[in-house]
């Protein structure tokens, strides 16, 4: 059975913001925004991370943080529903994709563009 490609994500749906992380760095720390805080804007999940020195390691991980929430997880269920053209409650939604994920054996990946 062939995937279709419902809906995508680009860098216009997040909104990100750098910061100086605070921790270990000593000086460094003062000198660079090495913190993320990664805002997604339509269903309103965040993921942060300033747990690395490099702010491309900390935007990865902040990614991946605001994907794994609950928050991001319910609304990319609903939208897929929309998508699919299923028409029912929040609760309904989330339970016939769950159970419509675990059938097909899908994974959810999202990658940085």
């Amino acid at each position: 059975m062939a995937k279709e490609l419902l809906f995508s994500l680009t860098k216009k749906d997040f909104k990100i913001d750098t910061f100086r992380s605070g921790g270990k760095g000593g000086q460094y720390q003062n000198t660079t925004d090495s913190g993320v805080r990664i805002t997604h804007i339509e269903s309103g999940a965040v993921g942060e991370s300033r747990t690395e020195r490099s702010q491309n390691q900390n935007k990865k991980l902040a990614l991946q943080r605001l994907v794994a929430s609950d928050t991001f997880q319910k609304w990319h269920k609903i939208k897929a529903s929309q998508m699919m053209g299923i028409i029912k409650t929040p609760e309904q939604i989330e339970k016939e994709v769950d159970e419509w994920m675990k059938d097909d054996n899908l994974k959810i990946e999202y990658k940085e563009v």
